[in-house]
Formats: structure tokens, C-alpha cells, sequence
């Protein structure tokens, strides 16, 4: 009976090593994947530079993942799960809240957090701003072939909201809620993508340093919020 239970605790044991070494490995894999095809794209990313930047091999790459399309999801899908779970954290307690939805006191900060938290969140992941890049530089012609594995409920809550504040006379136009809230993202990507070019234009000053991202993040802020929101007199032009 004593050896029994021992051999069940070591048995058990065994098993919970095995899933972690197999979540540390799929983790190894997805960053490396990440790394590359931020740096290749998807059709220029090769799955040996993968494996090789992972430390594992290509068997174990297509044992997890499949194909080289299955590793990319899944390295978008990581990106998404992170992405809800901020929006989660920071938002979804308001979503329902029927005075932040009509009254613009309320709203305007809501709008400016929101953007704040896609601009910051791009800003520490640099190598997602390089694989969407790379994706609207495509045509968006993989992510395609895979955004049905992508959930829907939260995007289709903040349209619900979005359309909620065009009723309230909060935004100025009635403009599909789903690509307006998609913008905020793009808008922030956009202007993170295109620093390169910026500081070629701007070479005398430092683009990359912590006061000019604040200072543009500000910008962006106003720009945006300006942009979508109606104006202090109630006004409210179909766009």
C-alpha cells in the first residue's frame, strides 16, 4: 500500500514536470517566433532560425504548432489574450456603466486612458508593432487565414459602447464603432512604426527618449479625442 502511494506521488510529480517543461518550451518557441517574424515577416521567417533562436528543435516546433501558420497564430493569439486581459482590467467595469457612456465628463477620461493603454502597450512590444507592419504592408493576407481563431466578445462590447456614446452625442460621428475603436489601436502602431522615418526627418533631435514618448503620447491623446469626440456645445455632425 506504501509503495503504491509513493509511486502515485512520484508519478504526479513526473507528470507536473512534464507540463512544465512543456509550457516553458512553448514559451521559449513563441518568443523566438516572435523575434523572427517581427524581424522576416511571416513569408520571410524560416522555422530552423526558430528553432535555432529557441534552443529546440524543428520536430518539437511542429509538434506544438503544426506548420509555420500555427505557430504564427499562436503567436498573435498570445498578443490578443494579452491584449483583452488589459482592456479587461482597465475597462470592462465601465462598459455597463451608463453615466460614463453619456455624460463627457466621464468619457473623455475614458477615451484617453484607452488610448494611453494602446500606445504603451505598443511601446513595450515592439516586435508586435513590426509583425502588424509587416501584416498591413501584406494586405493582411495571413492573419486572414486565421482570425477566425480570434475571439469576438470584447471588440463586440466596446462597439456596443462606442454606439451607446454616438447616441448619447458624445462622438461625432456614427461611423462603424468596430473600425473606430480599431483605429485608436492603429493610429498608435502607426505613429511607433514610423519613427524611423521620423528621425531621419528630425535628426537633431532623439525621438527615442522617455520625455518625447510622453510628449507624443499627449499629442495622440488630444488628437484622437479631439478627433472623435463632439464638440463642448453639444454639436454633433454626421461624418
Amino acid at each position: 500500500m506504501k509503495q503504491n502511494r509513493e509511486k502515485r506521488i512520484m508519478d504526479a510529480e513526473s507528470q507536473d514536470k512534464r507540463k512544465r517543461d512543456s509550457r516553458k518550451a512553448r514559451e521559449a518557441i513563441l518568443d523566438a517566433a516572435e523575434a523572427v517574424f517581427a524581424q522576416h515577416g511571416f513569408a520571410g521567417a524560416r522555422i530552423d532560425a526558430i528553432a535555432n533562436a529557441s534552443g529546440y528543435n524543428s520536430g518539437l516546433l511542429f509538434r506544438y504548432f503544426g506548420d509555420k501558420l500555427g505557430l504564427y497564430a499562436e503567436v498573435l493569439k498570445r498578443v490578443d489574450r494579452e491584449v483583452d486581459e488589459l482592456l479587461a482590467h482597465v475597462f470592462m467595469p465601465l462598459l455597463n456603466d451608463e453615466v460614463t457612456v453619456s455624460h463627457a465628463p466621464q468619457f473623455r477620461p475614458f477615451l484617453e486612458t484607452m488610448i494611453k493603454t494602446f500606445f504603451d502597450y505598443l511601446l513595450e512590444h515592439p516586435r508586435i508593432v513590426s509583425i502588424l507592419t509587416w501584416e498591413m504592408a501584406e494586405g493582411w493576407q495571413m492573419f486572414a487565414k486565421i482570425t477566425s481563431q480570434f475571439p469576438t466578445e470584447n471588440s463586440e462590447q466596446f462597439e456596443i459602447f462606442f454606439h451607446k456614446a454616438w447616441m448619447a452625442g458624445l462622438l461625432r460621428s456614427d461611423f462603424i464603432p468596430k473600425i473606430q475603436f480599431s483605429m485608436i489601436f492603429q493610429i498608435c502602431q502607426t505613429y511607433l512604426a514610423s519613427l524611423p522615418l521620423y528621425q531621419m526627418m528630425l535628426s537633431g533631435e532623439d525621438l527615442a527618449a522617455t520625455g518625447h514618448f510622453a510628449r507624443a503620447r499627449k499629442y495622440l491623446i488630444n488628437f484622437i479625442v479631439a478627433g472623435m469626440m463632439s464638440d463642448p456645445d453639444g454639436t454633433k455632425p454626421t461624418i
